[in-house]
């Protein structure tokens, strides 16, 4: 099948996926690759390029060097032999590269892929790296740190230099030696220093000669004072050697023991470098991993050919195999009916070699046994007999292969001989192709190719678009409506006299022009639909987005009702908790009283019990109705012009207070609430007219004096008392009916608001209490309370 896939250029994919490989073994496999017509092993292949993708998206590419094969040397090494510091430095970076990959998918966060079972197979050596690291520092140097003997040979190498050195530098700079040399420098020859003596001063240096110069003017004497260091020199250079060839020996032993397991890894770096050559190949052309099948139907979406640089490709949508078998592609020249059978053809042997391909998700593709090709790019006016027995050849071969399994792919069928007999030789082999059971896409001009698509079950039109405006191609491929070849208007527009272009359509038989007029008609309605289909998209598209956001804050709307709904059942559950909680505690009250009824003092308890009670209903009932009602007073006015010491409802806070200033013409007037004096707006306030107090068998009126405030008697009793601006006497009798109403609401604590002023009103309230019976203690206030001005008393 190799000439079919070498006319769908697969082996200019395979080249791609070479270059990207990182070793001439990895390379030598992907430009090996084949296509497989096994559905299981065409899958499995494919999954593991795609989670390879899947891989080097999450976590990075792989690193893959550059290593070479060392099986070969490594089994060298098992069998004894010592092989060379190049060798064992490709061993060194077989090992790196086990380690790296290693290293890398420790780091995959433990993902169990198809690819795993090779992961898993590396079995990096990190002593044996770092000895070899430690050992080799180029193809011909043994480092020193290779071992403690080498390094001790080496020192002592040095030392023996160092002092030869001194020992001739001495010898150079004396004046004597110095008329007897040719120059003041030292050299070595044959690996022994010597001194560069004139000739003709020989004898006046005594030592061993062990060269001449070209010219025979300088003689290289080793001079006798020097030997014996030079034969140290060279026993320790011997010594070196000898340790050097132990230790090369002692890592081609460690190399070869690993060496079983080193061949194995290569192997399995090399096929880990291949699928992700292919991860990064789909990265590269934009490819996603398709359905895969073996019932011959091919449904690609989006697909474009890999070859065509992505920004001039026009994806098209292919289908074949399901509702019909064969798929005649018309329309004009150079319009890409071409690229669209290479597309099928290519993107269906990619797959079939284990690639992902460029196409849109949801997209499907057969596994065949055979894909056969004739396709030929040469186009032109100058086909001969010659290019039509080829092409007939081809097909006659294709003929006998084809069957079943096959995609037939076939490019201007029956083109180069006469159109009647061309196009009856087409519709012939087509059908006989189809009787074969082919999945078949032919490109064609021939006017009765489109008939016999139109007419035959198992076949379909299809067209490659034309823009009849620009007269120029779209490359979008129409299933299911023939296309118009457009000789004539893209004759015009070249150029061709119109008077040839009106005879030529005159020639024109009356069947093909109706046809022409028909396809035109066709076209024309298929355009129309394509644009209300986008419009229905579009208004679809309009409406998802609308129910979207409708859904959205219907979700939203349901989550805050069941939210409120949810505080308010903890609501009303504390509620209940607190009312069962006080209920228990009068149930409790009654049960006492009862047991003290014989009591003298039972009377007053009973008038405090209701009052308590009183008190606690009204506490329930408030909590009953946690929400604000609104103001029956709606609307309220102020029967006359606020002063200083009138007594005010603050109705949003549901509190009493005392104006403490005058208004500032602003409708604004500071309030006391306690310890608390704020600014508030009159349209908060309501005032509160003075009543009548009850103390003992007497009802009075608290009289009012300029800059005196009112105190009105409640059922209910409060923890404080404003006697600012009073009588001492005035002031003492209002503090002895507050306290007895504290007494009888329970009350613990009570502030007395005085004044500083002169100190009268405080002392006359301190004297007081100190002798008041229901009175436990007393203290003026702090700072916050109102310090001397207030006087905090603790009732027993």
């Amino acid at each position: 099948m190799d000439k079919y896939l070498k006319t769908l250029e697969l082996d200019k994919i395979l080249e791609m996926l070479a270059e990207l490989t990182s070793n001439e073994e990895s390379r030598r496999l992907a430009l090996a690759v084949r296509p497989d017509n096994d559905l299981e092993r065409v899958r499995y292949e494919c999954l593991k390029t795609s989670q390879a993708l899947s891989l080097s998206v999450q976590f990075g590419t792989p690193p893959f060097s550059n290593f070479k094969d060392i099986s070969s040397v490594a089994a060298r090494a098992a069998s004894g032999a010592v092989i060379s510091l190049r060798d064992l430095m490709d061993i060194a970076a077989m090992l790196r590269q086990i380690k790296a990959l290693a290293d890398w998918y420790a780091h995959c966060e433990n993902m169990e892929t198809e690819l795993s079972y090779l992961f898993s197979r590396l079995q990096p050596n990190d002593w044996l790296l770092e000895k070899l690291e430690r050992s080799i520092i180029s193809d011909n140097e043994i480092a020193d740190a290779a071992s403690p003997e080498l390094a001790a040979i080496r020192r002592k190498i040095n030392r023996a230099g160092m002092q030869l050195r001194e020992t001739l530098d001495k010898m150079i700079k004396n004046k004597t030696t110095q008329q007897y040399l040719q120059e003041s420098s030292v050299t070595i020859r044959d690996g022994r220093f010597v001194l560069p003596v004139k000739s003709e001063y020989r004898g006046q240096v005594s030592g061993l000669v062990h060269d001449t110069s070209a010219t025979g003017q300088t003689i290289f004497v080793e001079p006798m004072a020097i030997v014996e260091a030079n034969n140290d020199i060279r026993i320790l250079e011997g010594k070196e050697q000898e340790e050097i060839e132990r230790i090369i020996r002692e890592l081609c032993r460690d190399c070869g023991e690993y060496a079983e397991i080193l061949t194995e890894n290569y192997k399995v770096c090399n096929e880990l470098n291949l699928y992700f050559a292919k991860s990064n190949l789909a990265a590269k052309l934009r490819c996603s991993l398709p359905n895969i099948t073996n019932d011959g139907k091919m449904h690609l979406k989006k697909a474009r050919h890999p070859l065509i640089d992505r920004n001039k490709a026009v994806p098209v949508d292919i289908d074949l195999g399901e509702d019909y078998q064969a798929l005649i592609i018309t329309g004009p020249n150079t319009g890409g009916k071409t690229v669209s059978l290479k597309t099928a053809g290519l993107l269906a042997a990619m797959t079939m070699c284990g690639l992902l391909i460029p196409v849109a998700d949801g997209s499907s593709i057969s596994v065949y046994d055979h894909i056969l090709a004739d396709i030929g790019d040469s186009q032109s006016i100058e086909q001969n007999l010659s290019t039509f027995s080829s092409h007939t050849n081809k097909v006659i071969e294709i003929l006998k292969t084809a069957d079943e399994q096959s995609l037939v792919l076939l490019d201007e069928l029956g083109s180069g001989t006469d159109p009647v007999e061309g196009a009856a030789l087409a519709i012939a082999i087509i059908r006989r192709l189809m009787e074969n059971g082919a999945k078949i896409m032919v490109t064609t001009h021939y006017q009765e190719l489109k008939v016999f698509a139109i007419d035959s079950a198992g076949v379909e039109n299809a067209s490659c678009e034309f823009d009849i405006e620009t007269l120029r191609p779209t490359y979008r491929l129409i299933v299911g409506s023939p296309g118009k070849s457009n000789a004539f208007a893209i004759s015009e527009s070249l150029g061709m006299p119109s008077d040839i272009i009106d005879e030529a359509r005159s020639g024109v038989s009356e069947a093909n022009t109706r046809l022409e007029e028909v396809i035109g008609k066709l076209e024309a309605a298929r355009l129309e639909l394509e644009k209300q289909r986008d419009e229905i998209r579009r208004l679809r598209a309009e409406t998802a987005e609308h129910e979207e956001a409708i859904r959205k804050e219907r979700e939203l709307i349901e989550a805050t009702k069941a939210e409120e709904l949810e505080k308010a059942r903890l609501r009303a559950m504390t509620i209940i908790e607190q009312t069962k909680a006080e209920s228990n505690e009068l149930i409790d009250e009654l049960e006492r009283l009862r047991k003290e009824k014989d009591k003298k003092d039972f009377s007053a308890n009973v008038s405090g019990m209701k009052s308590r009670s009183k008190q606690s209903f009204n506490k329930m009932y408030d909590a009953a109705n946690p929400v604000d009602k609104r103001d029956p007073n709606e609307g309220y006015v102020l029967p006359r012009k606020l002063r200083r010491g009138d007594t005010v409802y603050v109705v949003d806070l549901q509190r009493k207070g005392i104006i403490s200033g005058d208004p500032d013409g602003s409708d604004f007037v500071y309030v006391q609430m306690g310890v608390m004096k704020t600014k508030m707006n009159i349209s908060r306030l309501r005032l509160e007219e003075p009543e009548k107090v009850t103390v003992g068998n007497k009802s009075i009126r608290p009289a009012r004096k300029m800059n005196k405030v009112g105190v009105k008697a409640e059922r209910r009793g409060k923890m404080e008392l404003d006697i600012r601006g009073c009588a001492c006497d005035d002031g003492v009798y209002q503090l002895d009916a507050f306290i007895d109403q504290a007494v009888m609401s329970n009350i613990s604590t009570v502030t007395i608001i005085h004044g500083k002023g002169t100190g009268l009103l405080r002392q006359a309230v301190h004297r007081r209490l100190k002798s008041h019976p229901s009175v436990k203690a007393f203290r003026l206030g702090l700072f916050g309370e109102g310090e001397d001005g207030v006087t905090v008393a603790e009732l027993k």
